[in-house]
Parts: structure tokens; C-alpha cells; sequence
């Protein structure tokens, strides 16, 4: 795997190896953007049928789903945390564990007692045969990259629920909204967002030293490059939930059109000198070699005095990089000793 990822996939991670994130919620009018209509209450969920809008269709629910079907990133999260574990959902081998599925979902699956969902092959070659052999009630995509035609076939076989806007765009918590309506659990999902706040402020208050810390989130697509993701991308706002300060100069990069970052080149690392720490990822300690051993990035200044907060681990990463009911208590756990660390050499 390159030093970052690329086109979708820097969306995907931003979906975890790729992009995405903001901060909005879902409506509750019919629409084809998103809204909910029909027999469904937004905010306590229970009534069916339920109408769910989308940028490719419009998903119409008749009665509670039962049997689930999960595409691109956090939905099964959602739903598991929900209390419904999905039968089937895309497979993820770059950051799974020897089950084949992502740790915190193999572990919430397995403190529930349920079995672990069938897993297929998704992304751009949708086993759409596997699909239809889990024979799905509805099937979840809200923060993933189907296409026009791939939904008009999914849709086919079950209602499917799918990106209010753009691929890879989906804020964290309409996407906890979305599959809320869709499961007739709105009252819950509503319940999940504050309690992943919840996690974060506990967090934030742990460390008040945090709180007059600077940091920037970077990536580079090889050589000579340098990205810095954007202040409502999914990552950069795990870590803002920690009570750490986006960097303002992030408030002034144009984005790169789809990828809630900023491809600035490596020219520009000077822009980073005020983060008094530096967020990224690498594929693994060759790349990492690499990117580092460039004089101007080694100049940076939190890379200079090791301000930096930086992980191959695949699975960390990817966690990191999407906000769901189960990333989070995994993340913050495993991200605090990081960040203490990295404060520490703060020069």
C-alpha cells in the first residue's frame, strides 16, 4: 500500500484509507436528499413504513428490518450498538483481525452472543450474488462509494439506505440518524450521539492540558507531497472530541474538491509551523522511513521534536479515522497514551 491513500479510497480513509466528515444531522421531511418520511417518527422511531431519501434513491422501509446488510464504513457499528447485528457486511481485510472482521466490531459481536455477520466482497465489485443469498430486509450504505448502478441493483433486493449528498461524505452523526430511521430506533440513535460526546468531553476533562494544544493532521500521497485534512473530517474531529485545537491555519486551505483536505505539497510544510503536534499514518515502517527522511518534512517542527502522533497499526488506524458508537471507546483508549507522549516533547 502507498504512503496514503488515493481518489476514493483518501475518502473512504476518509474510509479508512481514504476521506469524509462534517457535522450535521439528518431531516425529517421527504426528500430525496436525505429526509425521512411516511409512518416513521424521526425522533422516537417506531413507526412503519419509513421513507429514507438519498442522492442515488429513495429506500422505502415497509416494517422493521430484521435481517441487515452493511456497505462502506460505521454502519454496522451503528447497528450493532443499536442492538442489531448485521448478517452480512463488507469485508475490510486491511485492518481486520484473524476473524476476518474489524476488532471492535468482532468483540461487540461476541459480548452480544450473537454470531458474526457473513462477510463479502464490496467496493467497486460488489458480490451482489452474496447479497442476495443473506436475502436482507434492508441494506445500509450511508457512508460508502456505490454507485448510481450499483444502488439501482441493491435497491432491487432490499430498501437501501444510502449518501445524503456526496460518496464518502456523510457526517458522523447523520449517518447515526439514517440508520436510527431506518431501524425504527431513532430515540436510541439519538442516545448514541450523546454518548459518544459524552466519551469525548470525559476525555477532554482527563486532560486539561489539552486544551491549549495546537495540531494539524497531515498525509502525503508520496514524495514530495503533503495533504492536511480539514477541520470536520472525520479524523481530525476524533481528535478535536479529545479537547485538542485544530491548527487555524487549516481554516484557511482550500480543499481539494472531494476529499475534505487540502493537497498542499511539501513545499508549503512551512504553513505547519504554529501545530505544536502533528497527526498522521503510515502503511508501515518502509514508508514511514521515506516520508520522514525528507529534509522539509523532518523539518516541520513537531516531527523535528517528535510532537508527533503516528501509527502503522492497521487497525488503529482505521478506527481513528470514522467516528461510530464502537470506534470510539476502542480509540480513546488506545489514543490518550499516544497524545500524552507527544505532549511531552511538545518544544
Amino acid at each position: 500500500m502507498s504512503s496514503v491513500w488515493s481518489g476514493a479510497r483518501v475518502r473512504a480513509a476518509t474510509a479508512l484509507v481514504a476521506v469524509a466528515v462534517s457535522g450535521g444531522t439528518a431531516c425529517g421531511t421527504s426528500t430525496e436528499d436525505g429526509g425521512a418520511e411516511g409512518g416513521q417518527d424521526t425522533a422516537g422511531g417506531g413507526a412503519f413504513p419509513v421513507s429514507i431519501g438519498s442522492a442515488l434513491g429513495t429506500a422505502e422501509i415497509p416494517e422493521a428490518p430484521e435481517r441487515i446488510v452493511t456497505l462502506g464504513q460505521g454502519s454496522t457499528e451503528t447497528a450493532i450498538a443499536l442492538g442489531q447485528t448485521p448478517v452480512g457486511v463488507e469485508r475490510y481485510d486491511w485492518a481486520a483481525d484473524e476473524s476476518g472482521h474489524l476488532p471492535w466490531i468482532r468483540e461487540a459481536v461476541e459480548e452480544r452472543g450473537d454470531e458474526l455477520p457473513e462477510l463479502f466482497t464490496g467496493g467497486e465489485d460488489i458480490d451482489i450474488a452474496a447479497v442476495l443469498a443473506l436475502e436482507p430486509d434492508v441494506i445500509l450504505a450511508p457512508w460508502s462509494g456505490i454507485t448510481q448502478e450499483q444502488f439501482d441493483i441493491l435497491n432491487d433486493i432490499a430498501p437501501t439506505v444510502a449518501y445524503p449528498d456526496l460518496a464518502w461524505s456523510t457526517d458522523w452523526d447523520e449517518q447515526i440518524d439514517l440508520i436510527g430511521q431506518a431501524l425504527g430506533k431513532g430515540e436510541q440513535a439519538e442516545e448514541l450521539k450523546s454518548d459518544i460526546e459524552r466519551q469525548w468531553a470525559e476525555a477532554a476533562e482527563s486532560r486539561p492540558e489539552y486544551a491549549d494544544v495546537t495540531f494539524s493532521y497531515i498525509y502525503t500521497n508520496g514524495p514530495g507531497t503533503l495533504g492536511v485534512f480539514l477541520p470536520d473530517e472525520q479524523r481530525v474531529a476524533m481528535v478535536s472530541g479529545l479537547g485538542l485545537t485544530v491548527d487555524p491555519v487549516a481554516e484557511t486551505l482550500p480543499e481539494t474538491e472531494g476529499t475534505d483536505s487540502a493537497l498542499i505539497g511539501l513545499e508549503q510544510a512551512d504553513l505547519l509551523q504554529d501545530s505544536d503536534l502533528v497527526f498522521t499514518f503510515y502503511s508501515d515502517e518502509e514508508t514511514r522511513e521515506q516520508i520522514e527522511s525528507q529534509p522539509l518534512y523532518a523539518e516541520i517542527p513537531a516531527v523535528a521534536s517528535g510532537a508527533l502522533v503516528a501509527s502503522d497499526d492497521n487497525a488503529f488506524v482505521t478506527a481513528s479515522s470514522v467516528i461510530n458508537p464502537l470506534t470510539v471507546p476502542w480509540v480513546i483508549d488506545r489514543y490518550l497514551p499516544l497524545i500524552d507522549d507527544a505532549v511531552s516533547r511538545i518544544s
